[in-house]
């Protein structure tokens, strides 16, 4: 308290003791006892409304004694169990938690992680994917700005994810791995990489790409082979030696039958090998009688059309042309689908082909574009002409309901460019994505389709959609979100089936180590997404006649059933409404694959590297006695005392009130039993 306040406070208590003597003291030389009660109960209440106006602020101190953290991080995944080092790993992990002094100086967090990071509930050692890159990526995060030494206990081979050692460089604490799994290189022959395309044509060949890996000192001789159930498709001999350690195999399978076909291809094991699992790897090739074939009809080159084709023919089951509007006039028959790019007059006679024939399209407007052809032309929308342009970057319609839409983060997408001014549609239309300006939706479609007469249409009020492409790949380190999405919008055009109430999106076969989902949309009878249906899916495997029932669960506009736990093996399935009687069945496949058995060892160099980068101290799980004391003894790793002083005005103590309320009641109370009221 100021010395100034302080002299404001004995002022106040001077001033509230001569006006309770004042109002109490009679002319006798004395107070009686009833008179000095009463004046006290006044000088009080005077006293603490002064006290009030006054407003003292006091400073409130305390000490907090802030421990480092002790962030421990244990590798759940298969992995661990196959290298039979979840023993060594349990133990380890028990021994931590009950020390005494660790947990006397740290505050300990536990943590597992496989293809995400979790608090660790329980030790499973059952997870299908190992994400140690997503490790540093989340305690960045949460440990930034403190002291965090952390205990990565893993056999360092990573499954899924970028790079981890370039991802801790920004995780700024000391990392301390224990390494699990044998060190000893032992002689190995394995399958390092099967390549072959998801989709092959009915009565052509596919091509096929196997990459062998020898790890050993001597030569030896194998054979390559791959079967079709119980037949032998393909059979070719192989020979390995220390300095010719790896083989290219690349030949042809025929495509005879529409369906999925289901191969494996085995290299057969040497002498002694002692991990046979990477020998073999399972693929299948779903055979198609035909493609959909689309045509980009454009009057001049733009980075948009070399973006979409790309996107659209990443999917084999479809393939793209390049017209010109006065090429494709005679040859529109010839596609499921036309993208008109930013069309002007020329494009008169495709659209009056278009418009007879009733085709289904999507039409891209850009800066290009003729808007006053397209509002003589057109009768399903008009556009507003103002001879300006504008940047317009993308919402998600979470609402959108005729396919399911997956969010890409179209947020952090480039804006596209696009003419300034409204678009007025004079048919029923549903916005995929809407336009924003510097962060403010403006309830304008920048992509919308509808459907009118049987044909389906989709706008796209934007150019240079080609950036939105190359964005997605800077997010997520591959095309597939974004070629994904472009698939979907190309699927539902290139399309003339009538909705169903019910929906599935589901693929026809999995690998084991990948996510199972099953999506399903549900309408009520007006067409309209309906969220209060629960929806239920029985799945029987087709080899032990098992059945196993699952709720589908609500997300955003669709629902989705995770079945990844699901053991590999052929299966039906039966997606239904509870509350109506609609239906819809279907088959996929689950291919036996565990991507964390293909490991012989521990990935004993990289995780030094790790620790020498992070400035910590690598361990084998066979010898860690000395770990406790190196952290310990550690000078890095002190508790930090905080002093935290908080400055507490007299107007915020409530019990001052209560103490004036209490002595104007008393004056009162007293006053009128003694009759002086």
């Amino acid at each position: 308290m100021q010395t100034e306040t302080l002299l404001y406070v004995i002022l106040a208590g001077i001033i509230a003791l001569l006006l309770a003597l004042f109002q109490y003291k009679s002319k006798r030389k004395s107070m009686s006892k009833l008179d000095m009660l009463f004046s006290f109960l006044r000088f009080i209440t005077i006293f603490s409304v002064l006290l009030l106006l006054i407003n003292p602020k006091f400073k409130h101190t305390t000490q907090v004694i802030e421990k480092p953290n002790l962030v421990i991080a244990l590798d759940n995944s298969n992995s661990i169990k196959y290298l039979k080092q979840d023993t060594e790993a349990k133990s380890l992990v028990n021994q931590l938690l009950k020390d005494q002094k660790l947990q006397n100086k740290f505050n300990i967090e536990l943590y597992a992680f496989g293809e995400s990071v979790n608090k660790l509930d329980t030790i499973t050692f059952s997870e299908k994917q190992t994400n140690i890159d997503k490790v540093f990526k989340q305690f960045l995060q949460v440990y930034k700005q403190t002291t965090s030494p952390t205990i990565l206990i893993t056999d360092g081979n990573q499954t899924y994810g970028s790079d981890y050692l370039f991802t801790s460089s920004d995780y700024k604490q000391p990392i301390y791995p224990i390494i699990l799994g044998d060190t000893v290189n032992y002689t190995d022959l394995k399958i390092q990489q099967l390549n072959v395309n998801k989709y092959a044509y009915l009565k052509n060949k596919f091509p096929v790409e196997a990459i062998l890996v020898f790890n050993g000192n001597e030569t030896i001789n194998s054979r390559f082979v791959v079967t079709n159930g119980n037949t032998t498709v393909y059979s070719e001999p192989v020979r390995f030696s220390k300095n010719n350690n790896s083989k290219v195999i690349n030949f042809t399978l025929p495509a005879n039958r529409v369906g999925v076909g289901n191969y494996s291809a085995t290299v057969l094991p040497i002498n002694n090998e002692k991990n046979t699992v990477n020998n073999s790897k399972n693929f299948a090739v779903e055979i198609i009688d035909q493609k959909t074939k689309i045509a980009i009809v454009s009057d001049f080159p733009h980075p948009d059309l070399g973006a979409l084709k790309r996107s659209i023919e990443s999917n084999e089951q479809r393939v793209v042309t390049f017209l010109s509007p006065k090429e494709a006039i005679d040859r529109l028959e010839d596609f499921q689908l036309l993208i008109l790019n930013q069309p002007n007059n020329k494009f008169k006679k495709v659209y009056d082909v278009l418009n007879e024939q009733n085709k289904n399209r999507l039409v891209i407007i850009g800066t290009k574009t003729d808007l006053n052809f397209l509002n003589t032309i057109g009768k399903d929308y008009t556009f507003e002409i103002t001879n300006q342009t504008e940047d317009y970057q993308a919402e998600l319609n979470l609402s959108y309901t005729p396919f399911i839409i997956d969010d890409i983060d179209f947020e952090s997408f480039p804006p596209l460019k696009s003419n300034f001014g409204s678009v007025s549609f004079s048919v029923p239309y549903q916005s995929i994505l809407n336009k924003r300006v510097n962060n403010v939706s403006i309830n304008i479609p920048l992509l919308a389709t509808f459907e009118n007469d049987s044909k389906r249409e989709a706008v796209l009020l934007g150019e240079n959609i080609w950036q939105w492409r190359a964005q997605s790949f800077l997010n997520s380190k591959t095309f597939n979100p974004f070629d994904d999405f472009i698939g979907k919008l190309v699927q539902y055009l290139a399309s003339n089936k009538r909705r169903d109430r019910l929906s599935l999106e589901y693929e026809s076969f999995y690998t084991g180590s990948s996510k199972i989902e099953i999506k399903a949309q549900f309408f009520d009878k007006n067409y309209v997404f309906d969220t209060r249906e629960t929806l239920n899916i029985t799945v029987t495997d087709n080899h032990s006649s098992q059945e196993k029932q699952f709720p589908l669960i609500l997300k955003n506009n669709h629902y989705v059933a995770d079945l990844s736990n699901l053991p590999p093996s052929e299966y039906s399935f039966i997606i239904s409404a509870v509350n109506e009687n609609i239906s819809k069945s279907g088959n996929f496949q689950i291919l036996e694959y565990n991507v964390e058995q293909q490991f012989l060892n521990a990935n004993v160099t990289k995780l030094e590297q790790l620790a020498t980068n992070s400035k910590g101290k690598s361990f084998f799980i066979s010898d860690t006695k000395d770990l406790v004391n190196e952290i310990l003894n550690d000078d890095r790793f002190v508790a930090i005392q905080k002093v935290n002083k908080n400055v507490i005005p007299l107007v915020d103590w409530k019990y001052l009130l209560a103490l004036i309320a209490l002595s104007l009641s008393a004056e009162w109370f007293l006053r009128k039993y003694n009759g002086l009221i």
